[in-house]
């Protein structure tokens, strides 16, 4: 039901120039683009456990896939069309923000929400929280205090949050930038930086991947707490009101012990999943999420 799309001028936005590129696209919402084509363009960072990663099949997978194909499956009804997606890799996640505002995507899941940013895209409602931490090899000195991160190389992610929070905390730490996460892995792993700073979900991802338990996150509790969320161009209310159905069925589908739901999450959350969260908590937050809005009737 998706394919990959290539965005060659990925680069271009940094700069704004893919701005006027993609001006014609602002011209309709988010929507209508759907109605038009039978497409929905989703960016996609790849090797992001749990969101979005290729596993050993070579197949493009995580929980923010299985949300996806359900806004995909409420869009189809919506315009009254078969919808297809097609997915466009990024590579460098500090492009994200300026990809949505310029159209070129017409959504991204698994993001981080941060006031600041919320200036410049929508969100939709979260469908969990996360934090700011740093991995570290457990022989390593950081643990996570301002004063241990004093001298310390911390890879980063450019205009990321982690950044962000680091310059914030210790602004005598050295910040090494890599443009994804895999990168900043394999220099922590080389030794090339003393602790990477980022996303705990996303860290602890890493830490699966890397298969040793040689590595620690530290501090215990994240600098900065966040929701996890969608997020897509500015002043497109009905697509934003779709995906906001979309994950309340989600997370009302895995409350009442919906098979179809509960499928959906439990590979990535939960006490059996890739990342380990008590059942107890993420019933919690799912509850709190839905009770904020409103119980629903789930689809038949």
């Amino acid at each position: 039901m998706h394919r990959w799309l290539r965005i060659p001028f990925a680069a271009a936005i940094a700069c704004g120039v893919v701005l006027s590129l993609a001006a014609s696209s602002l011209a309709e919402t988010v929507m209508e683009k759907v109605a038009r084509t039978g497409v929905l363009t989703v960016g996609s960072p790849l090797g992001i456990i749990p969101f979005s990663y290729v596993n050993d099949r070579q197949e493009l997978t995580g929980l923010s896939v299985n949300l996806v194909e359900l806004i995909r499956r409420k869009l189809e009804v919506q315009v009254g069309r078969p919808v297809r997606v097609e997915y466009a890799p990024i590579n460098n996640l500090g492009d994200m923000v300026p990809l949505v505002q310029a159209g070129a995507i017409d959504v991204t899941c698994g993001s981080q929400f941060t006031w600041d940013r919320d200036q410049f895209v929508d969100f939709s409602i979260p469908y969990y929280y996360s934090g700011i931490q740093l991995l570290t090899k457990k022989t390593s000195q950081l643990n996570g205090s301002p004063e241990s991160l004093v001298g310390k190389r911390i890879g980063v992610i450019p205009n990321s949050l982690g950044e962000t929070v680091i310059k914030t905390i210790q602004p005598r730490a050295t910040l090494v930038t890599f443009n994804e996460p895999q990168g900043a892995l394999a220099a922590l792993v080389s030794g090339q930086v003393d602790g990477v700073a980022g996303d705990s979900l996303i860290l602890a991802g890493a830490v699966l991947r890397l298969n040793s338990d040689e590595y620690v996150q530290v501090p215990e509790l994240p600098y900065t707490n966040y929701g996890i969320a969608c997020m897509t161009r500015e002043n497109n209310s009905r697509f934003l009101n779709t995906t906001n159905l979309a994950i309340a069925h989600l997370m009302q589908g895995y409350l009442v012990g919906d098979e179809k739901y509960t499928a959906m999450i439990d590979p990535w959350f939960g006490p059996n999943g890739l990342i380990q969260i008590p059942e107890d908590r993420l019933r919690d937050y799912f509850t709190t999420v839905i009770n904020s809005h409103e119980s629903i009737r789930l689809p038949q």
